[in-house]
């Protein structure tokens, strides 16, 4: 092993002589004939010895490459037994190389590989091994570099173990995308002698004018706030006029207007290249007649019956009725604003309508459904047996806590979610 390092060295020596520009190229291969030392934990019992070993890699890019490597090593126990103990690790690495354009490449390494122990009776199954470290690459031209390197291998048998390599060496690069080549200064040429000038191109006429005008909507009625847009576009122009009334205008543009009768305008576009011109016209049309006014309303007979169908027509009204728990009985001191309720039928014979129960959220679906109809039941009986509205006018349905107004999150939603509600069409 000494012989090859020596001869490592030497052939360092003989290619440093021609150095040049050196670093890391890209689809580059490479091989690496390494030795150095190899540290085991010291719960394996194995003294530190000289290991061996070889590396295979490809760059990627400048920067990324992997190496396939294999390392041998011969050890023996140093708790005072003998033997000698044989290791072998084989596996691949990633290398990223940190400044890739210098002659000192720096990088990290971290890779994967198998282990095997051999002798003095040690298990020589195949252990996977984890390992990272760095290492630096000093390249004394194109073509070789020596390495150095250091890793932190870890891997378990029946304990998880620590070890330590750390090895020098040659790297050997071949192939890879060639270094760029300055190109070569041309040499100067002489300013051919100048040309004899082109006849002169007449150039052609310019372009005739092309001029557009139209009017949105097409008809307006006669009124102090109706209006229409006039928009308008030109090419090959310098000049526009719009008549009647607006006179010169830019080439491209639009504006409000309200004519107060049938008006046709014309737009006309002028240029180096002649005129063109363009129409459109708008209608106005009357207003119509003033709807006749609409009939008075009648009377209300009492203050009493427009308040009743200010509260009661065409709009749910909340009733003042509250149950207890799980009942359905009316109380007493709930059936006043039943009365009034019970007067607006009266006063309005036609009026028709719904009582509808709702509830809030404590307890099931099925069960605030049946508790909310059988409250809007009973407030169509009260109408119906106590003050003789008839049957056909009321309809009572039940809703539960499908139709929510408040959250029922709080005390004071749910209690506004507990009600009933009566809602009438009058005629």
């Amino acid at each position: 092993m000494k012989k090859m390092l020596s001869g490592i060295m030497a052939a360092a020596l003989i290619v440093s002589a021609s150095a040049s520009f050196a670093s890391i190229k890209e689809s580059q291969f490479s091989i690496s004939p390494v030795i150095g030392g190899y540290t085991f934990d010291e719960k394996q019992d194995l003294e530190t010895t000289p290991v061996y070993g070889v590396r295979a890699g490809y760059n990627f890019t400048k920067r990324f490459g992997i190496e396939g490597l294999f390392d041998y090593a011969n050890t023996e126990l140093d708790n005072g037994g003998k033997g000698d103990v044989s290791m072998y690790r084989y596996g691949g690495e990633l290398l990223y190389h940190m400044w890739p354009d210098n002659k000192l490449v720096p990088y990290l390494a971290a890779g994967y590989a198998g282990i095997n122990f051999n002798g003095n009776g040690i298990n020589n199954k195949t252990r996977g091994a984890f390992d990272y470290g760095l290492g630096a690459k000093y390249f004394l031209n194109d073509n070789f570099a020596l390495r150095g390197d250091v890793r932190h291998i870890i891997y378990s048998y029946s304990k998880t173990y620590n070890n330590i390599e750390y090895t020098l060496g040659a790297h050997i690069p071949f192939g890879g995308t060639p270094t760029a080549v300055q190109p070569v200064a041309q040499p100067v040429v002489p300013a051919p002698a100048p040309m004899p000038e082109p006849a002169k191109i007449v150039p052609p006429p310019p372009a005739a004018p092309v001029a557009n005008i139209s009017v949105s909507p097409v008809t307006i009625i006669k009124s102090n706030d109706a209006a229409a847009t006039l928009s308008w576009t030109s090419s090959n122009a310098d000049k526009c006029f719009i008549q009647p009334e607006i006179g010169q205008v830019a080439p491209q543009g639009s504006r409000a207007i309200s004519p107060a009768e049938d008006t046709a305008y014309t737009l006309t576009c002028s240029g180096p290249g002649g005129e063109a011109t363009s129409r459109t016209s708008i209608g106005v049309t009357l207003p119509p007649p003033p709807a006749p006014a609409p009939a008075p309303a009648p009377v209300v007979e009492s203050a009493q019956k427009a308040a009743a169908a200010q509260r009661f027509c065409d709009k749910p009204a909340v009733l003042a009725v509250e149950f207890d728990t799980n009942k359905a009985d009316i109380k007493p001191k709930y059936k006043a604003d039943l009365e009034k309720l019970a007067e607006f039928l009266k006063e309005f014979p036609n009026a028709k309508g719904e009582i509808s129960g709702h509830t809030d959220n404590v307890g099931g679906k099925e069960f605030n459904l049946k508790l909310s109809q059988r409250r809007a039941d009973s407030v169509k009986q009260f109408m119906e047996k106590d003050h003789g509205i008839a049957p056909e006018r009321i309809t009572a349905k039940g809703f539960g806590f499908s139709k929510p107004v408040a959250s029922n999150k709080t005390k004071e939603g749910k209690a506004r979610n507990r009600r009933i509600e009566a809602n009438f069409t009058c005629e």
